[in-house]
């Protein structure tokens, strides 16, 4: 089983904390969806005849993709590839594209869960944000998507948010909850640089969440969205039972992906791929038939510290056995030397034959995480 991942690089305009690769040449839409199918059927040996059991339509902006543009893409992805009926086929999509006309439109693809960015509910910090939708408008737009039938809805929150204090992260989650959406991902605010948001903060207009109120924030997340009958299970993800993103999952369980369009990573379990980050030159790159991307060989070692960052944030952890089968003994003793320590302090434990992040560990994951890698 596997999956693909199509990237739509088209934003109305871009938030200011945004680093992912967009454009906001919509008028080029038309000839890049051409590009994307053409890039579909040039890969479709990629994955080895794999049955597809993920779509997901990430961006930029997916919803800004008319219905012609959307039943382009899934005509040529149903034509070149088996997909299997029961697929977990997502849009992401901000509020203010989801109106009723377009909700009803998207009832009627194959689309069968949809990713909405709300990140906050606090009207002030959406402005500043760039964002282009209200609180009442993230709102109405689940509201209506519920009505229109779909009942798969994730929502992404953030926080660390410039301002942001304990009440208003409260808010935020007490607004979310009360929504009782499928799944929810909750990522804390990066300064990622050459952002806007950077430059903000570098001018000292905007200050970043101290740590204290960073660890306060994430704890206060986990709590509330338990309680509220949610599974933690990866470090920035949270889902009602069975029903975690089964399309994220697959790059935490090593399941191959093919991503299209600039920038799209792609994984087949023995190299990682990577589409060049302009939208010109993908087009013309196509269009020559001959695609620009980079590729790297996975090594034995290169594959274990994949295998450790993957597994170890998720509740599902890391597999002993699969450990030792698939990278060896000395990897293996490796890996659980470097281990014992974490394991003595109660933050890493072993349950099972799986070895597992505890609650206290998973604050300071990263470091744990880094301190299991193999090091030349």
């Amino acid at each position: 089983m596997a999956g693909i991942y199509i990237h739509i690089p088209f934003c109305k305009r871009r938030c200011i904390y945004c680093d992912f690769f967009s454009t906001t040449q919509s008028e080029k839409k038309s000839t890049y969806i051409h590009a994307l199918c053409q890039e579909l059927g040039m890969r479709k040996e990629y994955l080895e005849g794999e049955d597809i059991e993920t779509i997901y339509l990430g961006g930029g902006t997916p919803s800004q993709l008319s219905r012609e543009e959307l039943e382009e893409i899934f005509t040529y992805i149903y034509k070149v590839y088996s997909v299997q009926p029961q697929a977990e086929i997502t849009l992401e999509a901000n509020p203010d594209d989801l109106t009723s006309e377009y909700v009803s439109m998207l009832r009627q693809l194959p689309i069968n869960r949809l990713s909405m960015g709300i990140q906050t509910f606090q009207e002030d910090t959406l402005k500043m944000l760039h964002r282009r939708h209200t609180a009442r408008q993230a709102i109405e737009a689940f509201q209506r998507c519920r009505e229109a039938g779909f009942q798969n809805i994730s929502i992404d929150l953030m926080y660390g948010l410039p301002g942001e204090t304990l009440t208003t992260w409260k808010e935020d989650l007490k607004q979310a909850i009360a929504l009782h959406p499928e799944h929810i991902s909750a990522y804390h605010l990066i300064y990622e640089e050459g952002t806007t948001l950077w430059k903000l903060k570098q001018e000292n207009q905007v200050k970043e969440a101290d740590e204290e109120l960073s660890v306060t924030l994430f704890s206060t997340l986990i709590d509330e969205l338990e309680q509220a009958g949610y599974q933690h299970y990866e470090i920035s993800n949270f889902c009602l039972p069975e029903l975690h993103s089964r399309h994220n999952s697959s790059y935490w369980t090593g399941k191959k992906y093919l991503g299209c369009g600039p920038s799209a990573h792609s994984f087949n379990g023995v190299s990682r791929q990577w589409n060049i980050p302009s939208l010109d030159k993908y087009i013309n790159g196509i269009a020559n038939g001959k695609p620009e991307f980079e590729i790297e060989d996975l090594d034995l070692y290169t594959r274990y510290n994949d295998f450790v960052i993957t597994s170890i944030r998720t509740c599902w952890g890391m597999s002993l056995s699969r450990l030792q089968t698939e990278f060896g003994e000395e990897l293996y003793r490796y890996c659980l030397r470097m281990a014992k320590p974490h394991i003595s302090q109660g933050v890493l434990e072993i349950c099972e034959g799986v070895l597992k992040l505890t609650r206290r560990g998973i604050f300071i994951s990263d470091g744990i995480m880094s301190d299991l890698l193999w090091i030349e």
